[in-house]
């Protein structure tokens, strides 16, 4: 979370002076996304797999659970067979990876349709394929000695990452393209298993793999269905900074919807907005701006302008984003507000400290007003004002006030487990490994109150870092189950650096820390094994009431099992990529089993 991470970091003079020269160097032009060339390292020496292989096409799946790196040939894992298992509606991924010790030219694909054995058809337009494109990391993979203040390596380390659209690519000699592959299964497909073809052609080669897709009969409801509580913020000015449109012009607007398509299609459930003018410290490329403007009128009275909080507000609940509306915050960093001063035009910035008078003055001042535009736009009931990892004496400070102003306001808190403000508190984010016990959460589970956790530049493990082996992002969903939480929370969505399509890192955090999306819309390998930890979630939740509805003692004993089984992910401390991987193979054929028992 942003929050720890200014905590544990703050920049120093002569570094806050280098990173304003960052700041302004990002603000030059920039190439479109798909026009930039990656990075790449001259190889001192081809490493002796390259030697050994055949010349020409080498093509074959890879796992989605793991890494594939530019400079190595594939030896693990492989298969020209695509095999899965999944439920109607259900995205299904797969890693293609083409390498050859020789350059191909014009690496293009085909994709058949998947038919059954009775002659049902899965059309192929259901099929997506994305080149995974490298981005520039400041840890090597799997570091398990990431920290906030920035990293101990000098170099470089190239990670698979950004997906993007293409129609064909060249591949340089001795290098590997991993190419990723999605399946969204139709909901009206017929349950059976399907078989295709996706032929992989060059210019002088051509190479044949296999897909066989099992169509369970479950269905998946649609991701604004999912009960999952996915909070990613974001932050739009980022979204306007990077690509040199006016904020919440008609172009930026166009921009967001497609950048906001992603994050519903992975189900979130939170918009971000911003009641006050730059909450946090200021040390990103892009500060986030307020949504909601303060004026001091020149009577000396207050009135709050909720245009721009409106537009981004019905904006996303437009693209099925319409769950929980979080404002963020009555405690922004040093205490500090901004407001328009109608006399002289200017902005004015102060400090109103929780506890004090003119804090209560102002905030009740403005949540009479914010409740009235609130409930008039029907949207009170699913509003919270969100508090991100502040000291506890000024969180509880802060609760007094609103909860002064009514009881009926809802708050959430991001940080660590504090016991005062357990019953105070609708929505709650533990940090990872700043939890309560697992009697403390049934309670809150029990009097219907939510419960998410997150993690940000720290932990190192698990974590959504470009550096992160991707299995971690799928197993954050599991451990939510096994804890009774609710959903998972990412500082941000947006918060790009300077060059975010080719260079991850971050000043002051581990790179990728700051985002999960790309400009342009571009979804990333970490955002999509998050998305199949949520499918993971809402399928576990699925068959949970499915199993406690049934009377056949095959299936109860099979969840039973599942249950049992889901002790590995809270008792798991070690995260060795192995270990978490096999634990969610098992737990995935667990529900196999059980999805078929239940079709009986």
């Amino acid at each position: 979370m942003k929050g720890i991470a200014i905590i544990c970091c703050l920049i120093s003079a002569t570094a806050f002076a280098q990173h304003k020269g960052q700041m302004d160097a990002a603000r030059l032009p920039v190439l479109a996304p798909h026009y930039q060339p990656e990075y790449t390292f001259d190889e001192p020496t081809a490493p002796a797999a390259w030697k050994e292989l055949r010349s020409g096409l080498h093509a074959a799946f890879g796992s989605t659970e793991q890494a594939y790196f530019r400079a190595e040939a594939p030896s693990q894992n492989i298969t020209a067979t695509w095999e899965a298992t999944g439920w109607k509606n259900e995205r299904l991924n797969a890693q293609l990876l083409v390498w050859s010790p020789d350059s191909l030219r014009q690496v293009r694909f085909t994709v058949s349709n998947l038919v059954n054995a009775e002659g049902k058809v899965i059309s192929s337009k259901h099929v997506n394929l994305q080149l995974v494109r490298y981005v520039l990391s400041n840890y090597p993979y799997g570091a398990k000695d990431a920290v906030c203040e920035g990293s101990p390596y000098q170099q470089g380390f190239l990670m698979p990452d950004r997906l993007e659209e293409f129609d064909r690519f060249d591949l340089e000699g001795k290098t590997t393209r991993p190419v990723w592959i999605s399946l969204d299964v139709p909901a009206d497909a017929a349950p059976g298993q399907y078989t295709g073809t996706v032929l992989v052609h060059t210019e002088r080669y051509t190479d044949t793999l296999h897909m066989k897709i099992r169509v369970q009969q479950q269905l998946l409801p649609p991701p604004q269905e999912w009960q999952y509580r996915l909070d990613l913020w974001q932050n739009p000015w980022a979204v306007a900074w990077y690509n040199h449109v006016e904020p919440w012009s008609d172009e930026h607007r166009a921009l967001l919807k497609k950048h906001l398509q992603l994050y519903a299609g992975a189900g979130g459930k939170y918009i971000t907005t911003y009641a006050v003018h730059s909450p946090w410290s200021d040390n990103s490329y892009m500060i986030e701006g307020g949504m909601i403007n303060w004026i001091k009128q020149k009577d000396g009275t207050w009135k709050y302008d909720y245009t721009i909080f409106d537009d981004y507000v019905e904006m996303a609940m437009a693209l099925g984003i319409n769950k929980a509306i979080t404002i963020y915050t009555p405690v922004p960093w040093g205490n500090r507000f901004r407001y328009t001063d109608a006399a002289s035009g200017n902005y004015v910035y102060a400090q109103w400290a929780p506890g004090t008078a003119e804090y209560r003055a102002r905030w009740h001042n403005f949540l009479d007003d914010l409740r009235a535009h609130l409930e008039k736009k029907g949207w009170f009931e699913k509003t919270y004002l969100g508090i991100n990892e502040n000291e506890l004496p000024q969180t509880l400070a802060a609760i007094k006030v609103i909860k002064e102003h009514s009881p009926q306001w809802r708050i959430t808190y991001a940080g660590n487990w504090h016991q005062e403000l357990d019953t105070l508190l609708d929505d709650y984010c533990y940090l990872y490994g700043n939890e309560p016990a697992d009697s403390q959460q049934r309670q809150r589970s029990a009097r219907g109150a939510t419960t998410t956790f997150y993690v940000c530049c720290n932990p190192p493990v698990p974590n959504n870092f470009v550096f992160s082996p991707p299995i971690e992002g799928r197993w954050i969903s599991w451990y939510s189950f096994a804890r009774g939480y609710d959903g998972f929370l990412r500082w941000a969505y947006d918060g790009w650096p300077e060059d975010p399509v080719r260079d991850a890192r971050h000043g002051s955090w581990p790179a990728g820390d700051c985002y999960l999306v790309y400009p342009g819309g571009n979804s990333s390998i970490r955002l999509e094994k998050l998305r199949e930890g949520i499918v993971d979630y809402e399928k576990l939740r699925i068959l949970k009431i499915q199993a406690a509805a049934s009377g056949n003692k095959t299936v109860k004993r099979s969840w039973q099992a599942i249950e049992q089984h889901l002790n590995v992910f809270t008792a798991e401390r070690g995260f060795k990529e192995e270990k978490i991987t096999a634990d969610i193979e098992k737990g995935r054929a667990l529900m196999i089993a059980l999805s078929n028992e239940l079709a009986r």
